[in-house]
């Protein structure tokens, strides 16, 4: 080979597959080897707690990427090359580590519940499972500098339990769940170590026929884009930066190839929002009729209902519902139906290429020019203006 021609480096990679947040860590490993370096990347479709494969310990390989724990940590020292961290359930010297920031992350939970109105809280998580205690301890330090009552449950697992079977064991324990949700006191909101768990936590409570949002609020960690639309209702989660972890750890890893030395910690990565959806789409209020009517106005704006309708849904009288309202919400029944159309017809804008004549009755409407005068009004554009702002990543 002539001297001036590199040979590629092959780069293992051990991480999952199979969840939202592995994916993007692969996605943020492969931009950099695209981008920044002579590497061959070898890998595999894999679950989260996959044994070292074998391919991997024939393939001579210069560098790996892993998700480690306690039963891959000795075969990948074996391999004798360089190796960087990214699952970080435990110390282990030598290697370094990225990692999502929980501290970040909870707070952002938190802050999203208080936004939303809520003063008590909740946390579900699985005991043993190193994130979910990591995220457990900073969401009760932001809850008691609030001052306010927090109650916590998680589903006993094995120690040292794979992580997938410590999760499955949230489904075996749907009795002692359902017994803890029904203890606590409307409104509630709840901050849930993982989108899987927020999903059990969901089915719990549509079969006890607890409200969401608006008895309990319900967020989640990894905005994974498989189990957050297919919640019911659609789960609102903190988005991590995966794909910064995939970049930052293929950054350490290519300076311990080419042996620079590199610092042997670990280093947070801060997540990137809270992405919003139906579980806390809600202002929490402690006036039980008002919340019962935001539900009923979120569930059946878009059928065309008026502050006629609302009223007659509800045992108060017109005049009690709308001091209530104001009350507790500070605006009218009117303006919370027509909240929540504009609201849906965004949704569609942004996330259809429907016509605004196509759009106006899946909101409500009888009449696009209707809808444009009413959008216009409450969004200060025309539906045309938002929609090509979006699409143009203005927003």
């Amino acid at each position: 080979m002539p001297a001036k021609v590199k040979s590629r480096r092959k780069v293992a990679l051990l991480v999952e597959t199979s969840r939202s947040y592995g994916r993007g860590v692969l996605r943020g490993i492969a931009d950099f080897a695209r981008t920044r370096s002579n590497w061959s990347l070898l890998h595999q479709e894999m679950t989260i707690d996959v044994l070292l494969p074998e391919w991997m310990r024939e393939a001579r390989i210069d560098g790996v990427i892993a998700r480690v724990d306690q039963r891959t940590i000795d075969p990948l020292r074996q391999l004798g090359v360089p190796c960087v961290d990214v699952r970080c359930s435990e110390r282990f010297p030598g290697i370094p580590q990225l990692e999502t920031d929980d501290r970040r992350v909870a707070q952002l939970a938190f802050e999203h519940l208080w936004d939303r109105g809520f003063r008590r809280f909740a946390y579900c998580g699985f005991k043993y499972a190193h994130y979910s205690e990591s995220r457990l301890r900073y969401f009760r330090d932001a809850v008691n500098r609030a001052g306010c009552p927090l109650s916590v449950y998680e589903t006993r697992g094995q120690r040292d339990a794979p992580i997938t079977r410590v999760e499955e064991s949230g489904v075996a324990d749907a009795s002692a769940l359902s017994a803890w949700l029904t203890s606590l006191t409307p409104p509630t909101g709840m901050f849930v170590c993982n989108d899987i768990r927020g999903q059990q936590v969901l089915n719990a409570c549509s079969g006890l026929g607890l409200a969401v949002p608006d008895d309990l609020g319900v967020i989640g960690v990894d905005d994974d884009d498989a189990v957050c639309p297919l919640s019911n209702p659609p789960l609102s989660s903190v988005r991590p930066n995966a794909e910064r972890v995939g970049y930052r750890a293929a950054e350490i890893l290519d300076a311990m190839i080419n042996g620079d030395l590199t610092q042997d910690a670990v280093e947070f990565i801060p997540p990137i929002e809270v992405v919003q959806r139906m579980s806390t789409h809600v202002i929490a209020v402690d006036d039980r009729e008002v919340a019962r009517v935001c539900r009923f106005i979120r569930e059946h704006a878009c059928d065309g209902i008026d502050a006629h309708d609302v009223a007659e849904f509800t045992s108060l009288s017109r005049r009690q519902l709308e001091r209530r309202f104001r009350s507790e919400l500070n605006h009218t029944l009117h303006e919370e139906i027509t909240a929540v159309q504009i609201d849906r017809v965004k949704q569609l804008l942004r996330e259809s290429e429907m016509t605004l004549e196509q759009i106006a009755p899946l909101a409500g409407y009888n009449h696009k020019e209707r809808l444009g005068a009413v959008f216009k009004r409450v969004c200060g554009e025309t539906p045309g203006a938002y929609r090509r702002r979006i699409i143009s990543g203005q927003a």
